[in-house]
């Protein structure tokens, strides 16, 4: 049974930082797509982070700068390094992985497997 394992979430001070994992379990990773996304309350979910097999990385504009995705698949993890946070980053973030690494990495439906997420709350 695939299984994907969100933590690092917590409440931080706006210009802090969070680190959050994604462990994955129930296959092998090292050839998927991992993504992360976010959900704000009353709002749609939207992607934030993802990176290929191959290294490559993706953000979304909002985060681009302040955000880094990064990946050991010997351990099967994913991190997303948040720096310099800020109120509107407050959020569910889930972690997500795609069988096939040369999907659309900004497309919720080409994704798999999601986890259930970790809050992050960021206070101003």
């Amino acid at each position: 049974q695939v299984q994907l394992v969100e933590s690092g979430g917590g409440l931080v001070q706006a210009g802090g930082s969070l680190r959050l994992s994604c462990a994955a379990s129930g296959r092998t990773f090292s050839s998927s797509l991992m993504g992360w996304f976010r959900q704000a309350p009353g709002k749609d979910r939207e992607f934030v982070s993802a990176i290929r097999w191959s290294g490559s990385t993706y953000y979304a504009d909002s985060v681009k700068g302040r955000f880094t995705i990064s990946r050991d698949n010997a351990k099967n993890m994913v991190y997303l390094q948040m720096n310099s946070l800020k109120p509107e980053d407050t959020a569910r973030y889930y972690c997500a992985a795609a069988r096939n690494s040369y999907r659309d990495y900004e497309k919720e439906n080409q994704y798999d497997y999601w986890g259930q997420g970790t809050q992050v709350t960021v206070s101003s």
